[in-house]
């Protein structure tokens, strides 16, 4: 399993509306039948140190594997992508992350 970390950064408009109740939908439906097992979405509430946070929204999302991800890419990602615009003119910042295993 891999966590993919979709963050979009602080600053400009985010129409969480419509990120909620259409392009997640559309990422799950679209995704969930290539290896999608979650998906997760969390607003940057602030540091510790009270400043404000960094990236105001990160979508959380869990592949069976990288090749899962990237197939589902391949299929669907330009719908996907090309959906972006129309919730935020901020540009993604997309991480792959693989998961620590405990003591």
């Amino acid at each position: 399993m891999i966590l993919v970390s979709v963050m979009y950064p602080a600053g400009p408009s985010f129409d969480m509306g419509y990120y909620l109740g259409h392009h997640m939908p559309l990422v799950r439906e679209r995704w969930s039948s290539l290896g999608l097992h979650d998906a997760k979405v969390v607003k940057g509430a602030g540091t510790p140190d009270g400043g404000a946070a960094p990236f105001q929204v990160m979508a959380l999302l869990t592949f069976e594997s990288v090749d899962a991800f990237k197939k589902a890419v391949a299929a669907h990602g330009e719908e996907i992508f090309a959906d972006i615009p129309n919730f935020t003119p901020a540009q993604a910042q997309v991480q792959l992350n693989d998961f620590a295993e405990n003591p």
